[in-house]
């Protein structure tokens, strides 16, 4: 199957784009366009399971204006898996009946478009239909997914797209030798929300200002007049030590 084409678009062409399901004949052509756009090597057990809808949704997106019989050929593609909310890295960040045992969540594992047909809405059209097939599931309270942190075009799209940014993972993903700190971020549906108000938030952000002042000026009186140095951390959100080998789990990823 030619691949070239994908990455050709005519300037005086404009596409005409759908969106499905992916299916088993998508395999081949899913290989080749997460080899092209991520830093890492999925197992092909994860295409498998893709294709085939094993505990896995995804949604493709073609273009039905491409000649030569490609209109059914994948440009862009989500995948995403339901996952119990009890049981998930994100129970701290919800407030739900936490006596039910079927509350659920979406977690997006992989968002890609080929560059050919970026900037026509692909992506924001795919996580779309991820949250309003999260928003048809009763018992599901929030979408999710991690973005690597140098990623700044997708953490613009998911701000973009009203996901909150709650928690910055501190060496997150292990790439080639080097870690990475990864971002968390949570889309609510069907009353799901956070654990704080606004109002609590901001009273809780206030607290931790007055502890580490408090402790600041208990160090400066004890220890005497020093020069105390700050770093900043280019980030208010919480830090964890959750780390995560994305060469081996071949199911997470930084999303384009």
């Amino acid at each position: 199957m030619p691949f070239y084409s994908m990455m050709n678009l005519s300037a005086s062409r404009r596409p005409s784009i759908s969106y499905r399901p992916i299916q088993p004949t998508d395999l081949e052509v899913l290989v080749k366009i997460h080899g092209d756009l991520f830093p890492i090597r999925y197992e092909i057990e994860f295409f498998h399971n893709v294709v085939n809808g094993r505990d896995i949704v995804s949604w493709g997106a073609v273009d039905r204006n491409r000649p030569n019989g490609e209109s059914d050929e994948l440009i862009g593609f989500v995948t995403a898996r339901i996952v119990m909310a009890k049981e998930s890295e994100i129970e701290d960040m919800l407030r739900f009946d936490k006596s039910r045992s079927d509350q659920t969540l979406v977690y997006i594992l992989t968002l890609g478009v080929v560059e050919s047909y970026r900037n026509f809405g692909i992506a924001t059209s795919l996580i779309r239909e991820v949250i309003k097939y999260a928003s048809n599931i009763p018992n599901c309270r929030a979408v999710y997914l991690h973005v690597i942190s140098y990623n700044n075009s997708a953490i613009h799209l998911y701000q973009k797209m009203s996901f909150l940014c709650v928690r910055r993972l501190h060496a997150f993903y292990y790439i080639d030798n080097q870690h990475y700190d990864a971002y968390l971020f949570i889309y609510y549906v069907n009353g799901g929300r956070s654990p704080c108000s606004p109002l609590e938030l901001v009273t809780l952000l206030v607290t931790y200002m007055r502890r580490g002042l408090k402790l600041i000026t208990a160090r400066v009186w004890k220890n005497g007049p020093k020069r105390v140095k700050y770093r900043d951390k280019g980030c208010l959100l919480p830090m964890t030590e959750n780390k995560r080998n994305i060469t081996i789990e071949g199911a997470e990823t930084d999303h384009v």
